[in-house]
């Protein structure tokens, strides 16, 4: 059964990578509805960046002659402290809040789908403090969410790149973080040889769908490059706002103690083996068992919930 897991991973990779090249990207948006079935919330950013690291890496190489630097040298300075930001506060926070923000922000683009005009919207070039804003904001969600590449695909869209020039440009911005996220995740014990292995295939997918783009690249025009990357972008919003509503158990509490907590249910197979032995053990006889994470500001901790029939015979706070 894994195996045939890996295999549908694989193809979904090679195909949300081709269309990222086509749109200007945003192959992680793509996958991670289908990442967000197979692994924890808080994994998926892991294993996304083995694979979005490949990528860039392998268009870098491809596409380096169509690098944007006047833009590379002000984005990344900013990106770089901003995405060990985002990557520390993964552990503290639920991803899939944000995810529902960023899902309304890229089904906001829809009116840019119908624009009659295929021109850029301005070709003037960016003042230097809005590369830096936007570098910091692209690298802090990176750094929660693992992929944000069509989130600002707008930006490279509306200062007049071409095609080839946001391919390229996005590469350069984006491998030197890909790379600092993989060393926080694993440093951050978000890594484990599943995440490894998911990550492993998408990143195999990725570099074999780069090579096979820069022959179908060069045939598209920039009307049509823009027109599919908004479509993309409205898409893959409604994809991850619907991801996001269809996860059930969402719940804001505030104590005298703790404050506000957000609690969130959740399988009991995204716990640890640890985990899991620790809270089977305790309640053997029961019937039930419903597990919560509890989100509070600088920590998380999970909830059981021991169910005989209909009653609740106990509840169990552990980490």
């Amino acid at each position: 059964m894994i195996w045939i897991t890996l295999v549908i991973i694989f193809f979904s990779s090679f195909i949300a990578f081709t269309l990222s090249a086509i749109c200007g990207g945003g192959a992680g948006l793509m996958l991670i509805p289908l990442l967000g079935r197979l692994l924890p919330v808080s994994q998926v950013p892991a294993a996304l960046s083995i694979g979005t690291f490949s990528s860039s890496a392998t268009r870098l190489l491809v596409f380096r002659k169509h690098i944007r630097w006047g833009i590379v040298v002000y984005f990344m300075p900013a990106a770089l402290p901003a995405v060990w930001l985002g990557a520390w506060l993964l552990k503290y926070l639920n991803p899939v809040y944000l995810e529902i923000v960023m899902g309304i922000f890229l089904i906001s683009n829809l009116p840019a789908v119908f624009r009659r005009s295929g021109k850029p919207e301005q070709r003037s070039r960016p003042a230097h403090i809005i590369l830096i804003i936007i570098g910091f904001l692209a690298g802090f969600l990176s750094g929660i969410t693992g992929a944000v590449g069509l989130l600002f695909n707008r930006f490279y869209l509306r200062y007049g790149l071409t095609k080839e020039e946001i391919v390229a440009t996005r590469a350069a911005n984006e491998i030197l973080l890909h790379l600092i996220k993989i060393v926080l995740y694993t440093l951050f014990g978000l890594i484990s040889t599943k995440v490894f292995a998911v990550g492993a295939v998408v990143a195999i997918s990725a570099i074999i769908s780069t090579w096979a783009t820069k022959y179908i690249l060069p045939k598209l025009g920039e009307f049509v490059f823009r027109k599919i990357g908004y479509a993309a972008m409205v898409l893959s919003g409604v994809i991850m706002l619907q991801q996001a509503i269809q996860r059930q158990g969402f719940a804001l509490e505030f104590t005298y103690n703790e404050g506000f907590e957000f609690e969130q249910a959740m399988p009991v197979s995204e716990l640890t083996e640890h985990q899991r032995q620790d809270v089977y053990a305790r309640q053997p006889q029961a019937d039930r068992i419903d597990i919560e994470v509890v989100y509070s500001v600088g920590d998380r901790s999970y909830e059981a919930y021991y169910f005989r029939g209909d009653r609740l015979i106990e509840k169990y706070k552990f980490r």
